[in-house]
């Protein structure tokens, strides 16, 4: 990788990875099958198999990406989904952090506006969401307030949004 190259892909002033077009390309690539090959996605790209796989591992290392397998929740065993809004007295970093740390919640979201937090949760059953909310969410030191919005149907769930 050149100079140039190198440096596009650098951290920026804030310590956010800046992420060139052809790193762009890469994990569009990746997007549409995770297991493509290095030197398809070089031949796509126009890098050798090797640089293709240095950028990946880089994009992996600064935290830009990460390939994994996506599974519907149903088809795995947990028929419960549920996003829930929280409200916070204080500060939102304990809560937060203690949320990240639950293996049902799936992401965690600081916001404005009627909600401090927002979580996604999934559940093996209906039980397994009510003990999460009620013992686990609810209990937590700083949580005022939580509601609760059970998913009945995913109509769309995609990941392609990350390089338009």
């Amino acid at each position: 990788m050149n100079d140039v190259a190198a440096s596009r892909n650098s951290p920026d002033r804030t310590g956010t990875p800046s992420i060139d077009s052809v790193s762009l390309a890469i994990i569009e690539q990746l997007q549409e099958d995770g297991r493509r090959p290095y030197a398809a996605i070089g031949k796509a790209v126009g890098l050798s198999e090797a640089a293709v796989r240095q950028r990946v591992q880089k994009l992996l290392d600064q935290g830009v990406m990460q390939i994994v397998a996506v599974t519907d929740p149903l088809t795995v065993g947990f028929r419960r989904q549920a996003m829930v809004g929280i409200n916070v007295e204080g500060d939102l970093d304990p809560v937060a952090d203690a949320l990240t740390t639950m293996e049902e919640v799936e992401y965690v979201v600081m916001t404005a506006g009627s909600f401090d937090l927002l979580i996604e949760i999934v559940c093996e059953d209906d039980d397994h969401l009510l003990e999460m909310i009620n013992k686990r969410i609810r209990t937590l030191p700083g949580v005022r307030s939580t509601e609760s919005f059970v998913y009945l149907k995913l109509r769309k769930q995609t990941y392609t949004w990350g390089t338009r």
